[in-house]
This record gives structure tokens, C-alpha cells and sequence, in this order.
């Protein structure tokens, strides 16, 4: 039986807000019901291009909605906790937009909630429904790339500032990918930070994480870079692989390159016989656009229950993650449990 395409609010038309309304309305699962903003300008730009969609500039209306199954957040980071509880005690089942909140004690408390009310609580990471990640983590599932070595990625670009600071803008990218493709969290990390602009927000940021099944990873983070940088490295013990996501069509490069070790052999330099240097592969990635993916996995998680790849526990996750991170800062730097 055909199913009927569920009620959906998107709060907030800044930055974020027109994708998932242009997603969700080209959407078979969904009917974009209303868009809350505040700011009217903001509002009637939006609604002039989905001419049936209403506009509201508060929650209220939206929460005494029947017709509204789900809510989307795409509002500051500041935000997402409150109106995450509102629209979970209202029933309503929640996307909110990375990061799920800014404590990790108010992440577990909005999973609590959502269990206990009935509803599906989903974190915005769209970067794990790109056909990159897939591919890497199909890569690291088959055993192709071996035993993971280290991951090293770099998200670097000129602004945008935002009100927080460089970590809780980009660090959500790089720390929920490669939690996705290794398939486990951190147990440890390490964190510097660099305010050059302005001394009170950080705007450059060094991150190594420690997982246990031995992998390092490292991610570099700023927004003051001429040029902008958007790469991952995986080494693995038989294949490496490189993500590049500036690049427009060949995003994925499969190095079968490595290096041959004699065990038998006494010391280090008698160990390193050889370099494996074999064929380089670019696989085809499923080009569709990922935050389409995203909220198609999130009407199919409310009708049937099931899992998806970054619902309240995995975002919960990633700002334990941070929030580790921040308190290495105030140890200058050292490494500290998660």
C-alpha cells in the first residue's frame, strides 16, 4: 500500500534551512507543511519560491499542529537542545542539524527523551550519506584497505566565522565521518587551538583522536586559508585511500601502494625489503545529492523503525567527542580520556 507523504516543519531559513526545505519538498516521503523563522524577510523569501508552504515566526502553531509529524532544526548550535525538547514533548519526531547540542549531558538527555516519547531523534551529519564516505567505509567493511593504520583529514577555508568557534562549526564533519567509516569512537583525543583573528574565538584547530583498534586520526580545521581544502587520507596495511571532495568528479583515489617488511629480519632498516607500488583505482561513488539521502533514511526510520546511520545516539557520540576535545584545551593540549 502506497504510504502518505509525511507533515514536516523546517525551523529556521538561514544558511541551512533552504536545503532541507528543497529536499524535503522534492521528496516523495514528504510535505513540507511550514517554515518557522523569525525573520520575516528571510521567511517570505522562502515561501515565494514554495508558494503552498506556510510561514509561522514561532514554534507554537507548529507543535499544536496534527498535521506536523517531524521537525527539522536548522538553527544555531545555541538552540538545538530547547526546541529539541519542545518538539520531543510534543510528540514530534526530530532531525536537528549538527551538532545535536553543545553538552554532551543534554545529547544523552534528548536521546532519553525521544525513547521515552516514542519518536525517531536524528542528527544532521549529512556527510555520512555522501557516495565518498559510502565508498570508504564499503572499503574498510571488505577488508580491502587492510588494518587502518591512521586517517588524516584536512577542512580548511577562508570564513565563514560563526558565533561559537572553529571547532564546533567543523569538527562535527571530520569527527562523525571517520567515527562512521572506522566504525567505533575515540577513546581518546587532543586538541589545539589558534585564535589569530580574534582572542576569544578560535579559528585554527589541530585534532588527534585515539580509537582501539589502534588507529590515529588527525583532523586540521581553520577558517583562514586562501585556498579551500577539503581531503582525507586513509593508510591501511594493504591499500590507502584518498578523499578529496573539492575535486568535481573523480573523488575517490584507491593507492595499492605500501610497504613490504621481512619479520625475520633484526632491525628496522633490514625489515623495509620493499615498497608495494601497484595500481591506482578511481571507483565510481553514487553521485546523488546526500542530504536527500538523509531524509529519505529519516522517513523510512519513522515507518518502520528502522536504524539509521546518525540518529540521537551516534550525534550524542560526537559532542562526547568534542567536549573531550575542549577539556584537553584546558590542559594545554594533552591527551585526555573520552
Amino acid at each position: 500500500m502506497e504510504r502518505s507523504p509525511l507533515g514536516i516543519a523546517v525551523v529556521g531559513a538561514g544558511y541551512w534551512g533552504p536545503n532541507l526545505v528543497r529536499n524535503l519538498h522534492a521528496s516523495e516521503e514528504w510535505a513540507v507543511r511550514c517554515v518557522v523563522e523569525p525573520d520575516s524577510r528571510r521567511r517570505e523569501r522562502l515561501l515565494r519560491i514554495y508558494p503552498t508552504v506556510q510561514g509561522h515566526s514561532g514554534l507554537d502553531p507548529v507543535l499544536a499542529d496534527p498535521g506536523v509529524k517531524a521537525i527539522a532544526l536548522a538553527t544555531p548550535p545555541r538552540t538545538h537542545y530547547a526546541l529539541a525538547c519542545r518538539a520531543i514533548d510534543a510528540g514530534k519526531h526530530v532531525l536537528v542539524e549538527k551538532p545535536l547540542a553543545e553538552r554532551y549531558e543534554d545529547a544523552r538527555e534528548l536521546c532519553e527523551r525521544a525513547r521515552r516519547a516514542g519518536v525517531r531523534l536524528v542528527t544532521d551529519h549529512t556527510f555520512l550519506y555522501t557516495g565518498a564516505v559510502e565508498k570508504l567505509r564499503a572499503l574498510r567493511d571488505s577488508g580491502e584497505l587492510g588494518k587502518v593504520y591512521y586517517v588524516d583529514s584536512i577542512r580548511i577555508n577562508l570564513g565563514l566565522f560563526q558565533e561559537s568557534n572553529v571547532v564546533w562549526d567543523l569538527a562535527p564533519h571530520d569527527i562523525s565521518i571517520v567515527n562512521y567509516v572506522l566504525d567505533e569512537m575515540p577513546c581518546a583525543v587532543a586538541l589545539q587551538l589558534g585564535a589569530c583573528v580574534h582572542a576569544r574565538v578560535p579559528d585554527v584547530a589541530f585534532l588527534t583522536m585515539w580509537y582501539p583498534s589502534g588507529c590515529l586520526a588527525h583532523a586540521h580545521l581553520s577558517w583562514l586559508s586562501p585556498v579551500k581544502v577539503r581531503r582525507t587520507m586513509i593508510s591501511g596495511s594493504l591499500k590507502m585511500a584518498v578523499w578529496d571532495d573539492v575535486e568535481p568528479t573523480e573523488k575517490i583515489y584507491v593507492y595499492d601502494k605500501g610497504v613490504v617488511l621481512d619479520p625475520s629480519s633484526s632491525t628496522l632498516q633490514q625489515q623495509m625489503v620493499s615498497y608495494r607500488l601497484g595500481d591506482l583505482h578511481v571507483p565510481l561513488v553514487d553521485n546523488r545529492e546526500a542530504l536527500g539521502k538523509l531524509v529519505a533514511d529519516f522517513a523510512n526510520a519513522i515507518e518502520t523503525g528502522a536504524a539509521t546511520r546518525s540518529d540521537g545516539e551516534f550525534g550524542a557520540g560526537v559532542v562526547r567527542v568534542i567536549e573531550a576535545a575542549l577539556r584537553s584545551v584546558q590542559r594545554d593540549g594533552a591527551k585526555v580520556d573520552v
